[in-house]
């Protein structure tokens, strides 16, 4: 079966939905999202948006914060077009109809919080749930847009290119790099569908499940890295995989954050003991940037060998922190925790892919008519360490400026290309899924253990020589039997996991997110972009 369209967006976060929206009045968009529509990062993101809005803050002081996180390698060009062209995107979801907090006393002015690595108040927030209000309202918008078609349950395989030829389900590129659409698996039918569209964008997210612990839905399985790789895009800064530190230790408990704000209103972090910890690792304290706090966390269990550490924000007014953290103190009262009065116990855990493909000022990667927005890419906004709340803000630019260029750059009255159809001859159906839920379970476990918060160049050999062999346990077995979403995202997970592996052994440094007990120390000489792209 063939879908023709003009626009192609996989993933439904608040990047592809923003995308899909500001090209639809021009063309039909056709969205695929692996499971429903509201299965996202986005909508379980806390925090909110950082963006510049008080008179006390500046562009200037946005774009220092940021360089500062990002640690030598985010893009200046970059960081001043996406602080600048915040506050625009921000009056753009206002005017959408996502309320955000607004100032008690003054209603015209929004309530802005403050996280950690920020130097001003600017994080913009629907109380404590900011990704969810968004994802709301976009959903509703696109949902009753005539000319968009949503593809619920849709599970992308892999991009076509002019150059695809595909054999038993295995797809083979040449040098010749032009992107006609993708191959989807409808995982109501099981049967793989062509898209064939004007213009692909990926805008799968992030690659959170590649790691035995995460905050990320288990949607996120780095697709669109894995996909733009092999069909030939250069992907960079993988090794700079964000912990975030405080997700919630509780054995009931799946994935769930407990949001940097919090410590932005004042929460600690206290060892099991009481003793705050924090002002040994860094002079700002608690709201140090993330990979400060993760390794501090991770160095305090170590050397304790405690479970978890804590989070109190007990000593602020229980109203206060009832009204400010409304889903989160629900969400702690499940477990028998009462913010209010308990420590929180909290662990690291993998959280935001700060790498991605690489894309231009206007979100293009280096394949024609492929772009990538959101977690997916990597644009040179973050360089080696997110600044809090700038991912939001990165999806919301990037999808404007990406939708801009894609119109821009589009003949509608070229007919839409015909694509090769999928070919699963020679194939049979999967017998043997303990290889796809071992494999699975064993790449996670020492992705944690050897290419985690803290890494060696002897974990990264060991983590080499076992991806090694994974996948080619997998590739002998994709090409005998038909596609599965199990069988997809093991694929994806696994190409994911040696990228981050080949860019980590890369860099013979520390810095951000990357931490070497081998090389404990910036090489500020040498500084480069860790950029690697398949061979042909």
């Amino acid at each position: 079966m063939e879908i023709k369209t003009d626009f192609l967006v996989i993933g439904s976060g608040v990047a592809g939905l923003m995308f899909a929206l500001k090209v639809a009045d021009s063309g039909k968009v056709s969205v695929v999202t692996k499971k429903d529509i509201f299965e996202t990062n986005t909508s379980k993101a806390q925090g909110g948006v950082a963006s510049v809005f008080d008179d006390s803050d500046s562009f200037e002081l946005h774009v220092k914060d940021t360089l500062e996180a990002g640690d030598g390698l985010c893009s200046l060009e970059v960081t001043e077009m996406v602080v600048s062209e915040g506050p625009h995107m921000i009056q753009e979801l206002i005017d959408m109809g996502v309320k955000f907090d607004r100032v008690e006393t003054d209603e015209t002015k929004l309530d802005l919080g403050r996280e950690g690595g920020h130097s001003a108040e600017r994080i913009v927030h629907s109380v404590d749930m900011t990704g969810r209000e968004i994802q709301n309202v976009l959903v509703e918008k696109v949902k009753n847009h005539p000319n968009i078609d949503v593809y619920e349950n849709h599970i992308a395989v892999d991009l076509i290119t002019k150059a695809t030829v595909i054999n038993r389900g295995v797809i083979v590129t040449t040098c010749e790099r032009e992107c006609t659409g993708a191959y989807i698996l409808d995982k109501t039918t099981n049967k793989v569908k062509s898209f064939s569209a004007r213009k692909t964008v990926l805008a799968c997210g992030g690659s959170g499940k590649v790691y035995l612990y995460t905050s990320n839905p288990d949607v996120a399985t780095g697709d669109g890295i894995a996909m733009a790789y092999r069909a030939g895009a250069s992907v960079a800064n993988l090794e700079f995989v964000q912990f975030h530190p405080t997700c919630l230790f509780h054995p009931k408990a799946k994935n769930f954050l407990i949001s940097e704000a919090v410590r932005g209103e004042g929460a600690v972090l206290r060892d099991a003991r009481g003793k705050k910890f924090m002002k040994e690792y860094s002079p700002l304290e608690d709201l140090a940037c993330r990979d400060v706090v993760a390794r501090a966390i991770d160095h305090e269990m170590k050397k304790s060998g405690d479970d978890s550490v804590f989070l109190d924000i007990t000593h602020k007014d229980p109203e206060f922190v009832k009204k400010r953290f409304p889903n989160l103190y629900e969400k702690c009262l499940e477990y028998n925790i009462d913010m209010t009065k308990d420590y929180i116990p909290v662990v690291p855990a993998a959280h935001y892919m700060c790498g991605g493909v690489a894309t231009d000022l206007n979100g293009h990667s280096d394949i024609k008519n492929l772009y990538a927005v959101g977690e997916t890419a990597c644009t040179g906004l973050h360089g080696a360490n997110r600044l809090a709340s700038n991912s939001l803000l990165e999806a919301l630019v990037y999808a404007d400026r990406s939708s801009k260029d894609a119109l821009d750059t589009t003949d509608f009255s070229i007919p839409i290309e015909d694509v090769p159809t999928w070919d699963e001859s020679g194939t049979t159906d999967s017998d043997e899924a303990i290889m796809v839920s071992h494999n699975w379970d064993e790449i996670r476990l020492f992705m944690w253990n050897y290419v985690g918060i803290v890494r060696s160049d002897k974990r990264l050999e060991r983590a080499k020589r076992r991806i090694k062999a994974i996948q080619e346990e997998i590739n002998e077995y994709y090409w005998d039997f038909k596609v599965t979403p199990d069988l997809i995202e093991l694929r994806n997970i696994a190409l994911v996991a040696e990228l981050i592996i080949k860019c980590a052994r890369k860099r013979k440094e520390s810095r951000g997110l990357h931490f070497s007990i081998d090389y404990p120390f910036k090489n500020d000489k040498d500084i480069q972009n860790t950029i690697i792209k398949m061979k042909n």
